[in-house]
């Protein structure tokens, strides 16, 4: 049931309470407290504020009530002048108990002088020293993460070779990333008995969640590098194409342990895509189920690896010990593969490479359809561990779930988020749609919660977290698309109104670009600045930068000295898809990411993407070129994608919605299976400035009034 928003907080009334579905006999007393705790607050933000802490709306109260005191409390509230309205506050006092805020305490006086105040005054000044002082910056956040040298690095940072636009990051070093995921740490509280793993398989959620400790987690890898050993070569890659389960994380683990590299492929792929990936990775073996479980359903999944790829492949099954499959003439199933390893010492000792070595080859969509095929070296995970200790703050003893998968690279991220931070990875074997998901977080203590906005979108339409306590989660997170303020406003006030961190990034920097930060206000919808150490500026259509403190709309330029970027891939130019074309700014080349960024008033930042016109440009012959937009639908809501088309032979006629269809497959197919296209239009020519740059903001408009005119008839 929906409730309408009145003009004002204070224009609330029994009846509207009892509209959005709080019984007659407790409206009255909510709208007292509600009354009570506005007070004489006169600014929104300050009403919401107090509203919050007050503890008026619960996560029980039916989501209109929530609705309409949220939109109530903003009626007024100038978007263009002020930016989105806040929903969270940092606390003067918490602020400083955060990671970034603890170390903001101990290190800001000697850092930035008499101008340092506090975490939460002093973040923009303590984020522009990290930006521009990063070797003293990775100093401090090395000393919080897991990470164990064999050899310390020379430097943090070598820049003096130019050519080099990215630098060379931690020269001299020597270390096994696995290693350091799997060793105690002290300084986290993080002994052999700590929980390194909680899972459930679905359909026991009634049953007490199984855990893993952290030495029988490392017996476990260590138990199948013994066996990878029996079989490949130091530097082999080998694939992993299965759900991410304990163990998919215990052979991605103990395939860089053992100095092998992983090859990472979704499973939902078909074999085209598999067999394609398996060839530019130059593969040697894969590791798979024989089904995946979901839903309550079973769904083939060794069969299509069989027809993808002739590579050996090793089984495992998706339930109890025997394989529901017939292997074919070579393949292995999981016990054989596991009994390679007797009779070897039950201890292993890690493979010591340099920092730059190669360990993971992930995939993201390329110019031409073939998926680039992206390196990631023992530096990435560090980024991922310390991007996630200081903007999500993941701390010692958090547990953090995110339903993904080992192939698209919040699988790896959320591994070593967890591992090198000193926190609990929580896994649920089975479909994340659905209540059973929504129980394992509450069962497990989650208190670190990653999605994705259809993730978000479900669990409402279900009300899958009726009678469900998720008051234990800490801090939430989202990515992989345009977040919906109104499941924002949901899932959020089902945690008593959390802070929900916002990311946006890419594969081949192992890292958001643009993040929310517990030291910010958060706005739903939104990113509230850069990642830590992370510099970027927003060009306009003739590639200069916009002033960094004003609203705009273009074309994001990263800073090359990136700590964890990509600084090559396998088979692509690195510097034609990154470098070539982009402004030199400050001495130094900026980076391509290929996001539009629109930076609104108060700061905030909201995306879209230029790499999807990469994706949509080859999914038809006919195609001259195309441009992806995101544009408001005229009844409200959350921004969509608009495609629009100019074709090589601007006489002919093409159906939009088969063109439609076919942006749709190409992009989920190469980018990212969660965007959906909402709109495509075939037009005769795009308009340019005379340099011959895209005038998006035109299309964008004139989108808008054709949309807004079809809404009238």
């Amino acid at each position: 049931m929906a409730a309408i928003a009145r003009g004002s907080v204070r224009e609330v009334r029994v009846s509207d309470v009892e509209a959005a579905g709080l019984a007659a006999a407790d409206a009255g007393p909510f709208l007292a407290a509600l009354r009570s705790a506005v007070g004489g607050h006169d600014d929104a933000a300050a009403v919401w504020a107090a509203v919050v802490a007050a503890r008026v709306l619960r996560p029980d109260h039916p989501h209109a009530l929530h609705q309409l005191v949220y939109y109530s409390v903003y009626a007024g509230w100038d978007r263009a002048a002020r930016g989105p309205p806040p929903y969270w506050f940092p606390s003067p006092t918490d602020c400083k108990q955060t990671n970034l805020g603890r170390v903001m305490e101990e290190n800001g006086p000697k850092l930035l002088g008499a101008s340092y105040k506090d975490p939460i005054s002093s973040f923009g000044l303590f984020h522009k020293f990290a930006v521009e002082n990063q070797e003293v910056y990775w100093k401090i956040v090395l000393k919080e993460l897991s990470i164990k040298f064999l050899r310390e690095p020379t430097s943090i940072l070598d820049a003096s070779d130019k050519s080099k636009k990215g630098g060379t990051w931690f020269p001299g070093a020597v270390l096994n990333i696995a290693e350091c995921c799997l060793l105690p740490w002290p300084s986290q509280n993080k002994t052999d008995d700590s929980t390194a793993i909680l899972w459930r398989d679905e359909g026991f959620d009634d049953y007490p969640v199984n855990r893993m400790s952290l030495k029988e987690l490392r017996t476990q890898v260590m138990t199948v590098a013994n066996a990878l050993d029996t079989m490949f070569q130091k530097g082999d890659r080998i694939a992993i194409d299965m759900p991410m389960t304990c163990n998919a994380v215990i052979i991605y683990l103990a395939i860089i342990l053992g100095g092998f590299v992983v090859v990472s492929i979704a499973d939902s792929f078909a074999p085209q895509e598999i067999g394609t990936r398996m060839r530019v990775a130059k593969a040697k073996a894969i590791f798979t189920q024989d089904f995946i479980i979901r839903g309550g359903k079973k769904f083939p999944l060794y069969s299509c690896v069989m027809k993808g790829t002739s590579c050996k492949a090793i089984v495992i099954p998706a339930t109890g010990d025997c394989l529901g499959v017939t292997l074919r003439n070579g393949d292995m199933s999981w016990k054989d593969f596991l009994s390679r390893a007797a009779g070897r010492s039950p201890m292993y000792s890690p493979v010591y490479q340099s920092a730059d070595a190669l360990i993971n080859i992930l995939f993201s969509s390329g110019t031409t359809g073939e998926p680039k095929a992206i390196p990631w070296t023992q530096l990435c995970p560090i980024r991922c561990g310390a991007d996630t200790w200081a903007n999500l703050d993941v701390r010692p003893k958090d547990i953090s779930c995110l339903p993904t998968n080992l192939g698209w690279v919040m699988g790896p991220i959320q591994l070593f988020l967890c591992f090198l931070n000193g926190a609990t990875l929580a896994l649920y074997h089975g479909s994340p749609l659905g209540r059973g998901f929504c129980k394992f977080v509450q069962d497990a203590h989650v208190s670190a919660l990653g999605s994705v906005p259809s993730l978000v979108k479900s669990w409402k339409a279900g009300n899958h977290t009726k009678g469900l306590d998720w008051t234990k989660i800490r801090v939430l997170a989202t990515t992989g698309e345009a977040s919906d303020i109104d499941d924002n406003l949901w899932i959020s006030s089902r945690t008593c109104y959390k802070p929900i961190v916002e990311c946006c990034g890419g594969t081949e920097l192992a890292s958001s670009f643009i993040q929310g930060s517990l030291l910010q206000p958060q706005v739903f919808g939104a990113f509230s600045g850069a990642s830590m150490s992370t510099g970027f500026v927003i060009l306009d259509e003739q590639g200069n930068p916009y002033p960094d403190d004003v609203p705009c709309s273009g074309e994001v330029g990263l800073f090359p000295l990136y700590f964890g970027a990509t600084d090559r891939l396998l088979n692509a130019d690195h510097d034609k898809v990154y470098f070539d074309g982009m402004p030199v700014y400050r001495g130094r080349q900026l980076r391509r990411h290929g996001d539009i960024i629109q930076r609104t008033a108060g700061g905030y930042y909201i995306t879209s993407s230029v790499e999807i016109e990469r994706v949509c440009n080859g999914a038809d012959e006919g195609l001259l070129e195309t441009a992806a937009v995101s544009v408001k639908p005229p009844g409200g809501g959350p921004e969509q994608l608009a495609i629009l088309a100019v074709l090589k032979d601007r006489s002919a006629t093409y159906d939009a919605n088969l063109l439609k269809g076919k942006f749709q497959r190409a992009i989920q197919r190469n980018l990212n299976p969660l965007f959906k296209v909402s709109y495509v239009k075939v037009v005769p020519e795009f308009p340019r400035t005379a340099s011959n740059k895209l005038l998006r903001r035109v299309l964008r408009d004139q989108l808008k009034r054709e949309l807004g005119n079809r809404s009238k008839l």
